[in-house]
């Protein structure tokens, strides 16, 4: 039996075109352009008529945390909860992180994150690798993830000394590895010393309402991080380097840079930096400014960051839209230690709202429909060594979201799925709406309720990607 999409736009990051798509078990079989009669049902067909609705590959989000121990508390979405929320959201394969922190094993960290995650995901799913403790072993065990268990990236952090934190010449071997397996290196960009410097004096000064987490963190310090991490990429024989949760025109003028020098470097933003500010959010004090408390921090709405973040998606100095989806419950976890900005868990909820903030990017006119396409599935599918996946094309796996930018989608903790008694993008009406979800050939999503199965998300094996050599 297939089945079959018909009526709708096909969108893909090079082009969207009036076309007919047929799956057939877990593969798209067929595109045929209306012009061309498009596709005529059999008996037996499972027909889905997406009549003034676009037809698009289902999301890749390259970056989340589930169930993710802070050493205080552990993050509020399960692997269940989190991808059934990134299902309703058009998301059909995540990324997600094994830990390794200093004086931990790598392999063991691995088979540890693997086991928690295999049997509860709805979408398929994978992990990078972070290396929180950089010495010759672990740089070992790293390099052997590639063919053992089909990792293609690594992460290290400039930030969080005493928890995660490299220094440079950690960072430098790190790179050097990265440079000869093609292993993509993300990093956690900001100056983590001097930053502890500002929150102990600000903490001195009695300065602990919420938006100090980002006075205590200025774009200064992410650039800076940015700077040296482009430039030890360089030395190291020009690593494959990817910048996290880029927050700031700064930092992104850092980036331009570094690609004008020839350094392969890539950029990733989130939802949160380009709808959220300093002065709204953060700036509400105790208790909801807590519940925006993220790192990288939000920024100022009177210095111009949301809109150069938006020109970076535009013209391609910012390759990927991620969540850092890092959900806590406000009650129990955000307030839960303390009303002082270092107390408070770092991290927003986002990953069920991904494909429609982005939208609002479309309806605005900052990005094209292909270019939301691109940053939001075939972008990070081709960087993370996903190949069947971020595009709309014959042989690829039947990740298919329908797309109907008539309707509206309003943010509510009341509505959302996630595991979370609060929404950073509480009461916001969106332009468009999540309709129909497929993954792998299976309707997950269908008219806003929830059909798949429990569990059914498969590990992706991932390739060293052959678009960042």
């Amino acid at each position: 039996m297939r089945t079959l999409f018909v009526n709708g736009t096909v969108v893909n990051a090079d082009g969207q075109t009036e076309a007919d798509v047929a799956v057939v078990g877990e593969k798209i079989s067929q595109i045929v352009p209306r012009s061309g009669g498009g596709i005529t049902p059999g008996p037996d067909d499972l027909v889905i008529d997406a009549t003034g609705c676009f037809v698009v590959p289902g999301g890749v989000d390259a970056h989340v945390h589930m169930e993710l121990d802070t050493g205080t508390t552990v993050s509020s979405d399960s692997f269940a909860s989190g991808t059934i929320a990134a299902a309703y959201g058009g998301t059909t394969t995540i990324i997600d992180f094994a830990e390794q922190r200093s004086g931990g094993n790598v392999l063991e960290a691995f088979e540890k994150r693997f086991a928690a995650a295999e049997s509860q995901c709805v979408v398929d799913w994978g992990l990078h690798q972070i290396l929180g403790g950089v010495d010759e072993q672990a740089l070992i065990d790293a390099r052997s993830l590639i063919a053992r268990e089909g990792v293609a990236s690594i992460k290290l952090f400039m930030a969080y000394p005493g928890r995660l934190y490299s220094d440079d010449g950690q960072i430098l071997r790190a790179l050097q590895m990265c440079a000869d397996t093609g292993l993509m290196a993300m990093v956690h960009a900001e100056n983590g010393l001097a930053i502890d410097v500002l929150v102990e004096q600000a903490i001195a000064a009695g300065n602990i309402t919420p938006d100090f987490h980002s006075r205590t963190r200025p774009p200064e310090l992410e650039a800076e991080a940015v700077h040296r991490a482009a430039v030890l990429s360089q030395v190291a024989g020009n690593a494959p380097l990817y910048i996290v949760h880029v927050s700031s025109s700064h930092a992104l003028a850092e980036i331009v840079s570094a690609r004008t020098r020839g350094v392969n470097i890539f950029g990733e933003t989130c939802p949160q930096y380009l709808h959220l500010s300093l002065e709204d959010h953060l700036g509400q004090g105790w208790p909801n400014g807590a519940g925006f408390i993220c790192s990288t921090p939000l920024r100022s709405k009177h210095d111009h960051h949301q809109a150069d973040l938006w020109d970076g998606l535009r013209y391609d100095q910012l390759a990927v839209v991620s969540t850092d989806h890092c959900p806590f419950c406000m009650r129990e976890q955000k307030l839960g230690f303390g009303e002082s900005f270092q107390l408070v868990p770092n991290g927003i909820g986002g990953v069920e709202h991904r494909l429609d903030l982005m939208y609002q990017g479309v309806v605005a006119g900052h990005i094209s429909l292909e270019r939301w396409v691109e940053v939001c599935a075939t972008a990070p599918a081709r960087l993370f060594g996903v190949p069947r996946k971020g595009s709309i094309a014959v042989d690829m796996d039947a990740d298919v979201v329908i797309y109907d930018p008539a309707a509206t989608t309003v943010i509510s903790a009341e509505t959302h799925h996630m595991n979370m008694d609060y929404s950073a993008y509480e009461g916001m009406a969106l332009a468009g709406a999540v309709r129909t979800v497929m993954s792998r050939g299976d309707v997950i999503v269908n008219n806003g309720q929830f059909v798949g199965r429990a569990s059914r998300g498969r590990y992706l094996r991932r390739e060293v990607s052959q678009h960042i050599r």
